[in-house]
């Protein structure tokens, strides 16, 4: 039996992200994107080809002083999340994921998800950096392709892929 799209995105997510073997990480379930959308509602972003989901975008809104934190090892990726406030203004935005079928790679998707919800998310906060931990060279590539586009400096938290 072949997997839905959907399925086929849940378990690239748990290869890529191995959340499930890391705790310090973002296990995104229902109660996290209903968080995610009291931050801001462009904060998750989708494509579907008419059979389902091939790309997901995640992106969390938060302050400088917490992406610093991030960046300096002082907190963790969950921590970030739960100790991002709501109902303030944003002036970081954290690039926290990027999932595409493979066979919808390179088109362009994960950059036109991204710069929308960056557009979107800057209308109502003045985002001045935008910053990420990749997991793959592609990761790394796209997030300083959409901050060179975003116009944002982009800071990074050290991964060894």
């Amino acid at each position: 039996m072949t997997l839905s799209n959907f399925e086929r995105l849940v378990q690239l997510a748990d290869e890529v992200f191995a959340v499930k073997r890391d705790p310090s990480q973002l296990d995104v379930n229902p109660e996290v994107l209903e968080q995610l959308q009291a931050l801001h509602p462009a904060t998750v972003s989708a494509f579907d080809d008419g059979n389902g989901p091939v790309a997901w975008v995640l992106l969390i809104p938060t302050t400088l002083e917490l992406m610093n934190r991030f960046l300096d090892n002082q907190i963790s990726e969950k921590e970030l999340f739960n100790l991002t406030p709501l109902n303030i203004q944003y002036d970081a935005i954290y690039l926290c994921s990027a999932l595409v079928l493979e066979e919808y790679r390179r088109k362009g998707i994960t950059k036109n998800l991204a710069m929308s919800a960056i557009e979107i998310i800057h209308k109502d906060h003045p985002l001045k950096a935008a910053f990420v931990w990749a997991f793959s060279p592609e990761g790394d590539l796209a997030a300083e392709t959409i901050a060179q586009l975003a116009e944002l400096p982009l800071y990074k938290r050290v991964k060894s892929f």
